[in-house]
């Protein structure tokens, strides 16, 4: 498979992703380790991407996968060779939770995301979890935002135009009332919008899915929705 993508609606490095991180392996070419990149939390200080990535490395510990973070927090991180020369050998990417946008705006052009997207061509496992999986189409959005015409910002455009990601789908308008209804709002006429409840992943090379976890992945494309569950599968373009 020449474009392993999972995408997961929460709980990453919780003990039901070991079926998700088994089949990013089996589908991935490289050294067989895994980076674990805190990336979108690290607007929120070192303490909180720390954790993030003490609970990644813990998690691969247990099943005796090799792992290391990489301490990828700033744009001028983003920029650094020795960075970039890491993501070539390894066969997983993962990044986890935190803000969409700071994301994007992080990785966007760098020399580490332009290693990730040459390098996923070819064999390497993208994993984005909530935020990782957001920041991927065109239009993502800004979790600190106060306002709420500024929420939506420009993403990383990597997914093919008109994806809309909404991970969490399941709880969010237990959080803020109207959020699915005004995260559909921003799918564009032909575009198509993803929920993904959490604990839940669709695993896939970007045209062909299956549903893994807990939950279920939800689809609107036109007037009508699709429902899968674990287990089940999808054929849905997602990538150019």
């Amino acid at each position: 498979m020449s474009r392993p993508l999972a995408l997961l609606g929460s709980g990453e490095f919780e003990p039901w992703t070991v079926e998700v991180d088994a089949w990013l392996l089996d589908h991935a070419d490289g050294d067989g380790s895994v980076l674990v990149l805190p990336t979108a939390s690290a607007g929120e200080g070192d303490a909180v991407f720390d954790r993030w990535g003490a609970k990644g490395l813990a998690h691969y510990e247990a099943s005796g996968v090799p792992a290391r973070v990489l301490p990828l927090k700033t744009r001028v991180d983003a920029e650094r060779e020795e960075l970039a020369r890491a993501i070539a050998g390894a066969s997983v990417v993962y990044f986890s939770g935190g803000n969409p946008w700071y994301l994007a705006e992080t990785l966007r052009g760098s020399a580490c995301w332009d290693e990730i997207v040459r390098r996923h061509g070819a064999g390497l496992a993208y994993a984005g979890c909530s935020a990782g999986a957001a920041c991927l189409t065109e239009v993502t959005f800004d979790s600190e935002a106060d306002d709420m015409r500024e929420v939506y910002k420009p993403g990383l455009g990597y997914l093919r135009p008109g994806i809309v990601i909404g991970p969490h789908w399941d709880v969010l308008d237990s959080w803020v009332p109207g959020t699915r209804e005004a995260l559909g709002s921003t799918v564009p006429e032909g575009g198509v919008l993803v929920g993904i409840d959490e604990d839940t992943a669709l695993l896939g090379d970007g045209v062909t899915w299956q549903v893994a976890g807990r939950q279920g992945v939800h689809v609107r494309a036109g007037d009508g929705w699709t429902h899968a569950g674990p287990g089940d599968s999808l054929d849905l373009r997602l990538l150019p």
